[in-house]
């Protein structure tokens, strides 16, 4: 899940649980808010390391453990505390005000980090991408496929009642609450406009009586309120109360749908007499009713895209493994693949020659919604290719494609040398 989202998340359930006491409201907000991002700072040690395998060697795992949590929490705690004198002494209306600048105390504090960051955890763990919430015992990856890693009816559900308190605040006056209310219900229904063709963009498309569904219920959390001004009366808490109730409730909805898809792919595949290895139900935008099914077999990879609601059973496309060669054994028995093996689930094995190059590519299917084996559409994401030589000496190795579907090959230096045939 983005940063910005477990963010929004965090913030929800700060200003909902820990806002009741005036003076430390926004300190405990601010925790429980950078709790819940603080996890992706491991993006520091990715983003600048030169080898290819970094984000799946360093992210989600030590700062995403529930075994280091407690640090985590003690030390960011400790670290709001000692600055909040320098920041009062600097901005003395602060102290003289209070403004919600007081700390809680040090163990309430540690607690308040502790939910955010364990809310970071969890919903990553719901997610395709999976995280290793138990480094360092273990490094495998959690993933229970509840959610798309960008899982847009999530974001609105954990944003909208924080945008409809600002909106119906109790220091607004009717005529300013129906001035906010309208230009929010434009800016969402914008939003339901941009994520309609970022989805498109990304293979992820759906139907366009979407945006007006979503824009009629934003209608109603921004309009509806102001009948009676009874809007204003519930106040922050309440309405992020209420935001996290239907997102618990969203959540086990996503959760029996997987169960429900997750039947119906093993069904198809026992019907079809088909030998599983590995399987799964993946969800896909826009809703929780739009799930992939892949199948890993001893030969190849299964994939079918289906909506709950449509009765037949899934349709698989069957992308078949190259059959083993000298140079499949040779990349399978490299360090980086047998990383990238233990992070892929679905990986599909291609073998291929251009003049005197051997090519063996791992292409993982679990982030594409679906593809037809009779079109080359170029590498999936997190694809990763390993070159040969004739004399099966490694020439290079690296992504073939990222996350974004970026190439990003990179020449492994030192070589590892020559291979003995």
């Amino acid at each position: 899940m983005d940063t910005i989202t477990h963010g929004i998340a965090g913030a929800l359930i700060g200003k909902g649980f820990f806002s009741e006491n005036p003076r430390t409201a926004r300190v405990a907000t601010f925790a429980a808010t950078v709790g819940a991002m603080f996890p992706d700072i491991d993006i520091l040690r990715y983003g600048f390391s030169s080898d290819p395998l970094a984000i799946v060697k360093y992210h989600r795992a030590i700062t995403h453990s529930f075994l280091a949590l407690p640090f985590w929490a003690l030390a960011l705690a400790w670290l709001t505390r000692a600055a909040l004198p320098p920041l009062r002494k600097k901005f003395p209306r602060l102290a003289e005000t209070g403004a919600g600048t007081e700390s809680p105390s040090l163990p309430l504090l540690t607690l308040f980090y502790a939910i955010g960051i364990a809310s970071h955890i969890l919903l990553d763990g719901m997610t395709s991408f999976g995280t290793r919430m138990w480094t360092p015992l273990s490094e495998t990856r959690v993933a229970w496929d509840i959610l798309f890693i960008i899982d847009f009816i999530f974001t609105a559900l954990v944003l909208v009642p924080q945008i409809a308190a600002w909106v119906f605040s109790s220091n607004a006056s009717p005529e300013k609450s129906r001035t906010r209310g309208l230009a929010m219900w434009l800016l969402f229904t914008l939003g339901a406009v941009f994520a309609f063709f970022i989805a498109r963009a990304v293979g992820f498309g759906f139907h366009a009586w979407i945006i007006a569904l979503a824009s009629a219920i934003f209608a109603v959390i921004f309009f509806a309120p102001a009948i009676n001004n009874w809007g204003t009366r519930l106040g922050t808490p309440a309405w992020c109360r209420a935001g996290v109730i239907v997102t618990l409730a969203y959540l086990c909805c996503c959760t029996y749908a997987h169960h429900v898809a997750l039947s119906r792919v093993v069904d198809a595949a026992h019907a079809q007499n088909i030998p599983i290895a590995r399987v799964a139900a993946l969800p896909l935008p826009p809703s929780l009713l739009s799930w992939g099914g892949d199948v890993r077999t001893p030969v190849g990879v299964l994939q079918s895209k289906f909506d709950l609601r449509n009765p037949p059973p899934p349709d698989f496309h069957f992308f078949p493994d190259s059959p083993p060669d000298p140079f499949i054994a040779r990349a399978l028995a490299l360090p980086e693949v047998q990383t990238y093996w233990g992070f892929a689930r679905f990986p599909v094995i291609h073998s291929s020659k251009e003049g005197n190059l051997h090519f063996v590519d791992f292409n993982e299917n679990r982030f594409i919604a679906h593809q037809h084996p009779e079109q080359d559409q170029g590498p999936t994401p997190f694809s990763y290719r390993v070159v040969f030589d004739d004399s099966g000496n490694l020439v290079e190795e690296g992504w073939q494609a990222d996350g974004m579907n970026v190439r990003r090959m990179s020449k492994i230096l030192p070589p590892h040398g020559p291979s003995q045939k």
